[in-house]
């Protein structure tokens, strides 16, 4: 019994030091963040210099991801980002839709591509950059689209992706399945409105209301299983939109 005592005793310290080296490095993320934050709000820095050393091909159909951590974390891992397709990546991990904004001429309008895929939203509702809701979500949506279409730019639109508490995090209580389901229903109305093309993400990765869990690495971004499941959908809703007259 003493040895049973000592043992349980044992596992509970362990226990408690893992759960306070989470909450350190959670913290420390945190931190890191802020600063950036503060420092470059927008994000011009990530991607300024990479963009200016891009050589740019005639008649090539170039394409742009733009989004937050689901974005940016597709191709870390084994899945990767559509190879041999000159493709770029423009993800911020913790970016929110205002900061999208801001830097869309230089990510995106410079780039000169055919398409862009617009993915952001959850991080608004989390808070990341202020205050959100599903309107000023979708007035940085608009004025993305008409400066993307001002441009002769193909858009798609990616719907939020779901997410769960799964992995330790707290996600649901800022990001509630039925804001995320609204922005998607409000995003697939406003593409049939512009002419643009909707990528229904969540279809991919949902069950019922949250991620499902063999397809996520935290609870919020997609493992490489997710983003297996996601690269036919985007795929085809690339070929619509570059072929749309």
């Amino acid at each position: 019994m003493r040895w049973a005592a000592a043992a349980a005793l044992s596992l509970g310290i362990a226990a408690a030091a893992d759960e306070r080296d989470r909450l350190i490095e959670d913290l420390d993320r945190e931190r890191t963040a802020f600063i950036r934050l503060l420092a470059d709000w927008g994000g011009l820095t990530r991607y300024g210099s990479e963009n200016s050393e891009i050589k740019l091909k005639p008649d090539e159909k170039r394409v742009v991801f733009l989004g937050d951590e689901i974005t940016e974390q597709w191709g870390k891992g084994s899945a990767p980002f559509f190879p041999g397709k000159p493709y770029f990546n423009r993800g911020i991990a913790r970016q929110t839709t205002p900061q999208m904004l801001v830097r869309f001429r230089q990510d995106v309008i410079s780039l000169k591509p055919a398409a862009v895929v617009i993915q952001g939203g959850s991080n608004d509702f989390a808070g990341f950059a202020g205050p959100a809701t599903t309107g000023t979500i979708a007035e940085n949506i608009m004025t993305m689209t008409e400066l993307a279409k001002a441009h002769g730019i193909r858009v798609v639109l990616a719907s939020a992706t779901p997410v769960c508490d799964c992995a330790g995090r707290n996600l649901t209580s800022t990001r509630t399945p039925g804001k995320l389901m609204g922005l998607n229903e409000w995003l697939r109305d406003y593409a049939a409105q512009s002419g643009a093309v909707y990528l229904d993400f969540w279809k991919a990765l949902a069950d019922g209301r949250y991620v499902r869990k063999e397809l996520t690495a935290d609870g919020l971004a997609p493992n490489d299983a997710g983003y297996s499941a996601m690269a036919p959908l985007a795929a085809a809703a690339l070929d619509k939109a570059l072929t749309a007259r």
